[in-house]
């Protein structure tokens, strides 16, 4: 497996090393693999942490999971399988969303392992035509996460990091970003080191740089640091759920999504806070516009639902959109990962997405471009 990856990862950094610097690039540190499954909610009574967030566990804990998984699993929805594994993190989802459903050359910086989960990884990304140019393979485990989704597609995150292979601040090069227009980024305190160094060399090169705020018990463990980060002015694109954006202004009786809002356009040229299936608000300079969510079936899986919003809104960007627009386009894309199980959007969810957009007067990603 070992000498097979690594003929794999030469052969796609020849291969990518050919084209043009992606538009848009992800900095993941480490490579994910998430394991996704329809479960009750028994399970989740019997694994420590809050239901709905991210928690990160050992390698025991997560083994555990896994295995009582199938002891709780849920029938399966529209004949796919309640059971999914595939290329994750927020940062991959984003890119992957970028290339397969707007045909925006995007890449991952980032390092996975030499196992079957790095296999797995890069397999499943560069189908999706992301450029893995920028992706190092070292000797050791890639993360994984189990995604544990209950009956009315809220999901729960249990990811293990600790023993994953990733790629350190000082194995970033100011090459990695040349030529490149946008990096995405994920706020983790443990990769705070790298995630600045990161920005700092995006920033030499001139790109813009967005930031996903993870989670709310990301925010409210380490708000402290992510406040210093964005008082830097290096974030020029910041999105928060209802649940962070409530972290980030300590949960105040009086406060709301838009006081959350307004807070993070103090700091960064757009701010975006995504409100579930009441859709998401949006600042830019002085205009705040309220778009409303796409889809009225109930979610399959809210996996991926913002790294998906994400998607369409940089597309938007990309394009020198309006900000209405591109909350549409980030409503629609939302709104097609949601119609099945985990982070990536499924060819007959693309068709829909591309049928809301027509209905919603949107113009149609052109992939000849």
């Amino acid at each position: 497996m070992v000498a097979e990856g690594e003929l794999l990862v030469a052969h796609i950094r020849r291969k990518d090393a050919r084209g043009s610097p992606p538009t848009v690039l992800g900095f993941q540190p480490a490579a994910l693999v998430d394991h996704v499954a329809r479960v009750d909610w028994s399970l989740l009574d019997r694994i420590p942490g809050d239901r709905g967030g991210s928690q990160q566990v050992a390698i025991e804990e997560l083994n555990h999971i896994l295995g009582e998984v199938n002891a709780h699993i849920l029938p399966c929805i529209n004949g796919f399988s309640p059971i999914r594994t595939i290329a994750g993190g927020s940062v991959a989802n984003t890119i992957r969303g970028l290339t397969a459903g707007f045909g925006v050359s995007s890449g991952i910086i980032g390092a996975c392992g030499d196992d079957e989960q790095g296999c797995l990884f890069i397999h499943n990304m560069k189908f999706s035509a992301v450029d893995l140019s920028r992706l190092r393979m070292k000797k050791g485990p890639t993360g994984q996460c189990v995604c544990l989704v209950d009956a009315e597609g809220n999901r729960t995150m249990r990811p293990c990091l600790s023993t994953a292979v990733k790629l350190q601040a000082n194995e970033l090069a100011r090459e990695d970003f040349k030529g490149s227009k946008w990096l995405v980024l994920r706020y983790a305190f443990f990769n705070l080191e790298p995630i600045k160094t990161a920005i700092k060399l995006a920033k030499q090169e001139g790109l813009s740089v967005s930031l996903d705020l993870a989670s709310f018990e990301m925010v409210r463990d380490s708000r402290p640091h992510l406040i210093e980060l964005l008082e830097t002015g290096n974030i020029d694109l910041c999105f928060a759920n209802e649940d962070e954006a409530r972290e980030l202004i300590r949960g105040d009786l009086q406060s709301d999504s838009e006081a959350a809002l307004n807070f993070l356009a103090n700091h960064c040229k757009w701010a975006v806070v995504t409100l579930g299936p009441r859709g998401c608000i949006a600042k830019h300079g002085k205009e705040i516009v309220r778009v409303a969510a796409t889809g009225e079936a109930p979610a399959v899986d809210a996996t991926g639902a913002g790294d998906l919003f994400a998607s369409g809104f940089l597309y938007g960007l990309v394009k020198d959109l309006p900000l209405e627009e591109c909350c549409k386009l980030g409503s629609c894309s939302g709104g097609s990962v949601v119609r099945s199980l985990g982070g990536e959007v499924r060819p007959e969810n693309w068709q829909w997405m591309r049928e809301q957009m027509q209905n919603k007067g949107l113009s149609l990603p052109n992939f000849s471009e």
